[in-house]
């Protein structure tokens, strides 16, 4: 079974669901900042499901590049318009407890930098989620991943 192809060295999702590490399925996480007064503030969402903080994150996209799905991520959840990266600045790991049916799931999530440029008036899921502009402090306090607590204290853009 094909899950991606490379082309030109840019992975490109054939199927939303790609399994990586064993068991782990892929997802592709959205690491929204921007730059105000000098200092960078960092992009946080709540999930639907548990109200928790996370970074705007989804599936891969048949057809698109992992860093494309990441910026689409982002628009549909806050509808955020940006540049991203096309190389993963890290990874973090979750399990997902609130899944249909009640089973659970663990995900290994690529994450791309995406360097804001403005917010649309309307998006998929307005209004379903909070989002907050927050420093990189305190987004790694409000997310449950230690993982993601790393990459938001040691991330800096270029």
């Amino acid at each position: 079974m094909t899950q991606s192809t490379e082309i030109d060295g840019t992975l490109v999702a054939a199927e939303r669901k790609i399994v990586v590490d064993g068991n782990h399925f892929l997802q592709v996480g959205a690491l929204v900042y921007r730059l105000q007064k000098k200092a960078v503030e960092f992009l946080v969402i709540t999930s639907r499901g548990t109200g928790r903080w996370i970074i705007p994150k989804g599936w891969p996209m048949p057809g698109r590049t992992l860093s494309q799905a990441a910026l689409q991520e982002a628009y549909e959840e806050a509808g955020v318009r940006g540049i991203a990266e096309t190389a993963s600045i890290g990874s973090y790991q979750y399990t997902k407890t609130d899944m249909p049916g009640g089973e659970n799931g663990d995900f290994t999530v690529d994450v791309f930098a995406v360097l804001y440029s403005h917010q649309e008036k309307k998006w998929p899921e307005r209004g379903q989620r909070i989002f907050e502009w927050v420093s990189p402090e305190e987004a790694a306090h409000r997310v449950g991943e230690p993982q993601l607590k790393k990459l938001l204290l040691d991330y800096r853009p270029h």
